[in-house]
């Protein structure tokens, strides 16, 4: 039966298939019609023809590993009894329960969690609720025990990080009941693709709260731990995208990687050392239960930082030893990650066939560096810092005038989040004023949401968010200059400062999601589900 469900039911592929099954969504309804034409006669089951024939017309069909599951056309009596015996040897509920789970997870999701969240799954499944309600129910315990942080009471501390784990047990359960009942859907796309980012975020936030309650302002190292995630993740993301489907992709560190991979324990010691979102919450939960916000944020910054340097050094080392051909896919998709607004984008046209002489990824590690280093040298309000980001999106145009095509171009979109956000968060250090640090912490909250959103639709094959809203909230190197601009424009009144960036918050926030949410819930977006490492 789960073989069937397999075939029949999953939303996400639009030619799906298995032995004497063959389901097509609108997408491959065409190929189908065509198909019908041609397979008539033949040898076999008659979906089975259908399927090849489909296949042929170029529409991809999805063949699910079906493992245990039997699926099979018998042609004689004795080939329905064997059949029909395999299938009672199968127990198809325990093969259900087995696939919730990703095959591929962390050391503490697998061992303190999976054992029985898949159960939790199976119980909301019987009882009709969706994976989307199980999504909402998480965000709004992630959300509660915010709450529970920012009283900055010790019983609060507690139930924060006791709330924290449920919150995390219901985050896996709704990708867990999702895989079970094969419910995936456009709206649990979206969901799941930000609520993740928007539950620790908050937590964050709720956390310096209540320090703040207690005398301790801890909203830069709040602030710093989100940048370092957020950067994280994005080179997490570019280094997929852009070795998605590349051509040779082979190097001697790749190889070393296959064979640390059968020592088993090993495995498990590169999972946890990077501390992916399973480990990362646990230890965040108990250390809010027991220690103070500084020491929780202390602790997320030295981990992340270690598990940030490790990956990126080991996909540097991949890039400079693999001798991969990059796709045109892969560079578009590295270029919509850019997010480079309109001042980038007449440099590059300015540019454009005069572009290559110097590598792109390295001046756009040239332009970083000026960029973060002059806003750390430079005092607040420096007028001097206006020209330094108009240099910067000068070399931000230069980096993406030719097709990100080279060994280490995935480092481009990495760079310019570091850039962007490290700028905010020091010019609202500099500024010295209540209110600086939460605005930038509510900034780079908005934009970050806008660039985790370009990833998701990029992965679901949809390509990045329409051009017009990339330059309605000016790119990243629009923001830079911006923020800049504001800093030296209210130099003498630095207790705007804070407004400004509120101001600038909201309407980034506002535009992000009215669109996001408009694409989200349309017919054209994706039934993905989020397969991949944890993060």
């Amino acid at each position: 039966m789960h073989a069937l469900r397999l075939a029949l039911t999953d939303p996400r592929f639009d030619a799906c298939a298995v032995t004497g099954a063959l389901a097509v969504r609108p997408g491959a309804r065409a190929a189908l019609d065509r198909a019908v034409a041609t397979a008539a006669d033949g040898a076999g089951p008659y979906a089975d023809r259908l399927a090849t024939a489909v296949e042929a017309a170029g529409t991809a069909v999805q063949r699910p590993e079906l493992g245990t599951l039997v699926a099979a056309v018998p042609a004689t009596t004795a080939e329905r009894d064997a059949a029909s015996a395999a299938v009672a040897a199968v127990d198809d509920e325990a093969v259900r329960l087995r696939t919730a789970v990703k095959s591929r997870d962390g050391f503490f999701t697998t061992f303190f969690i999976s054992p029985y969240s898949r159960y939790i799954a199976r119980w909301c499944a019987r009882r009709g609720l969706t994976p989307n309600q199980v999504t909402t129910a998480s965000l709004i315990t992630a959300l509660v025990a915010a709450g529970c942080a920012a009283t900055g009471e010790r019983w609060g501390y507690v139930a924060a990080g006791v709330l924290l784990l449920v919150s995390f047990v219901l985050d896996c359960t709704d990708g867990q009941l999702a895989r079970y009942s094969l419910q995936y859907s456009t709206m649990g796309a979206w969901l799941d693709a930000t609520f993740d980012r928007a539950k620790e975020y908050s937590f964050y936030a709720g956390l310096a709260l209540g320090a703040a309650r207690n005398g301790d302002d801890v909203w830069a190292l709040a602030v710093g731990a989100m940048v370092l995630m957020t950067c994280r993740h994005v080179v997490d993301f570019s280094f997929n995208e852009a070795n998605h489907d590349a051509t040779a992709n082979t190097s001697p560190t790749a190889a070393l990687s296959d064979k640390l991979d059968s020592v088993g324990w090993t495995v498990w010691v590169r999972r946890m050392i990077i501390l992916p979102i399973g480990e990362r919450w646990a230890m965040i939960a108990v250390l809010t239960a027991a220690t103070t916000p500084r020491i929780v944020f202390y602790a997320l910054l030295v981990g992340c930082a270690f598990g940030a340097l490790y990956t990126t050094a080991g996909r540097v080392l991949r890039s400079l030893t693999r001798k991969a051909k990059r796709t045109d896919r892969a560079a578009q998709a590295l270029a919509d990650l850019t997010d480079s607004g309109p001042l980038a984008e007449l440099q590059a046209r300015l540019l454009r066939g005069r572009a290559g002489t110097f590598g792109s990824v390295y001046v756009a590690a040239l332009g970083t560096l000026l960029m973060v280093g002059a806003a750390l040298y430079l005092p607040f309000g420096d007028r001097r810092l206006i020209a330094v980001a108009v240099i910067y999106a000068m070399t931000a145009g230069h980096a993406v005038a030719a097709p990100l095509k080279g060994a280490l171009d995935w480092l481009i979109p990495p760079l310019f989040r570091a850039a962007e956000y490290t700028t905010v968060l020091v010019l609202a250090v500099k500024a010295d004023v209540p209110g600086a640090l939460p605005a930038a912490f509510g900034l780079i909250a908005a934009v970050a949401y806008h660039h985790y959103d370009t990833v998701y639709r990029i992965r679901g094959g949809t390509g990045a968010p329409p051009h017009w809203l990339v330059r309605t909230i000016g790119g990243h190197e629009g923001r830079v200059l911006l923020t800049t601009v504001l800093a030296a424009v209210l130099v003498g009144r630095e207790t705007d400062f804070p407004v400004a960036l509120a101001v600038l918050a909201v309407f980034v926030a506002l535009v992000v999601l009215v669109e996001s949410i408009r694409f989200w819930v349309s017919s054209g977006a994706p039934a993905v589900h989020d397969e991949g490492e944890p993060a």
